[in-house]
């Protein structure tokens, strides 16, 4: 009896395991089909490329930022297409930053002390804004680096698009540590909605690296000072578009925008994922973080499965623990193929970039939830009691 009831509860989480891998399988698939990606123009030879100055400024809040900026300020310098002014905000850097933003002409602004209740970026980013000649603002991260033509492709898609634009570069790795973000850079677009099929790159939130819109409706939504407080105010931005309703589009980079994200070691990936899963878990739509939590507890149940077989515990049939892994496997390489340069290991292992990912959640959790701070750029950010709301703004 007890032998026939143990072989019963075996098939039943067998069963429930395949539930599970066939449903969070299909979410992934709705949560991330196909990353829409900016419409880059025709290549033209740099002799008969000329020069075309826009009326666009662009913001680019920096702290100890002297090993990224030469990229970034490099590309804009080398871009047919020629911001107005390129405005640095150094937000308390004590590693040259300036210096090197100066190197290149650009603008430098000495950030005011941060006020009560702000983040460093917003405070930043604000500040930028506020100084801007130009029509348009292109906020950019000082890891951000521009493709040749790549300014010219976000111009034209505001034009477009409208409203808030923004774009997810496209990774650029080049250490296995870095290839850790797999599931987070997934997660971080599932989380804005831009890849669901049938949406059209319209977005229920921001990505922060790249960001273009016109002055005047930054300026009538209340511009950074609307989500001050907010750690992810990407997420926050592109919400206070919406509310006044203005369109709200998010695009891929790959070819014309990418970045490096943690080139300074594993301590600081764990540090800047830390800083934002937790909260953008909180900041994105039920429905969506449901499909989310299926899609990772189908990786986790395939993965699992993998390993329980290897090491002759699992339950499940051979054909069966292969099929999940495959399928999974299968799905991580068309969805990180879009996202950067992942490489193989990633795919075939997407284990052990779980077991990374559900490390660092929970410890997302602890800052946030418990702690309720996170740190950053050597920067303590206290995060408010109750969850701050965006402001509503009435549609001009």
């Amino acid at each position: 009896m007890a032998s026939w009831l143990s072989v019963g509860w075996d098939a039943v989480v067998v069963r429930l395991g395949a539930v599970i891998v066939v449903a969070g399988w299909l979410a992934g698939w709705w949560l991330l089909a196909r990353m829409p990606r900016l419409t880059m123009p025709l290549p033209v030879p740099a002799r008969d490329r000329p020069a075309v100055t826009a009326d666009v400024t662009v913001v680019i809040p920096a702290r100890n930022e002297a090993r990224s900026l030469p990229h970034l300020l490099g590309s804009l310098a080398a871009s047919d297409i020629q911001p107005a002014e390129v405005v640095v905000v150094d937000d308390g850097s004590d590693d040259g930053t300036a210096d090197v933003a100066r190197s290149f002409g650009a603008t430098v602004m000495t950030s005011a002390p941060l006020p009560d209740g702000w983040t460093g970026k917003s405070w930043a980013c604000m500040q930028g804004a506020e100084a801007a000649r130009g029509s348009t603002l292109v906020f950019l991260d000082a890891d951000v680096r521009l493709q040749p033509g790549g300014l010219g492709a976000v111009l034209d898609e505001h034009a477009r698009r409208r409203g808030l634009l923004s774009v997810q570069p496209y990774h650029r790795m080049e250490r296995p540590y870095e290839r850790l973000s797999a599931v987070f850079n997934a997660i971080a677009v599932m989380g804005v909605g831009v890849a669901t099929p049938g949406r059209n790159a319209r977005a229920d939130g921001a990505f922060g690296p790249c960001m273009a819109c016109d002055v005047d409706d930054y300026q009538s939504v209340g511009g950074h000072g609307a989500v001050r407080s907010e750690v992810l105010e990407d997420l926050a931005m592109g919400k206070v578009f919406a509310a006044a309703g203005m369109p709200v589009h998010g695009v891929g980079g790959r070819g014309a925008v990418e970045f490096r994200m943690y080139p300074d070691g594993l301590g600081q990936l764990v540090e800047g994922w830390s800083k934002n899963m937790a909260s953008g878990s909180a900041s994105i739509g039920v429905g969506r973080l449901l499909a989310t939590v299926l899609w990772v507890c189908a990786a986790v149940s395939a993965g699992a499965e993998v390993v329980q077989w290897l090491i002759g515990t699992g339950s499940a049939s051979t054909a069966d623990v292969w099929v999940s892994w495959l399928a999974m496997a299968v799905q991580f390489g068309v969805m990180l193929r879009q996202l950067g340069n992942f490489g193989w290991w990633p795919v075939v292992a997407f284990p052990i970039t779980l077991v990374a990912f559900v490390v660092v959640f929970f410890d997302s959790l602890w800052l946030t939830v418990v702690r309720r701070r996170v740190r950053w750029r050597g920067r303590t950010v206290p995060l408010p009691s109750r969850r701050v709301g965006v402001r509503r703004v009435r549609g001009r």
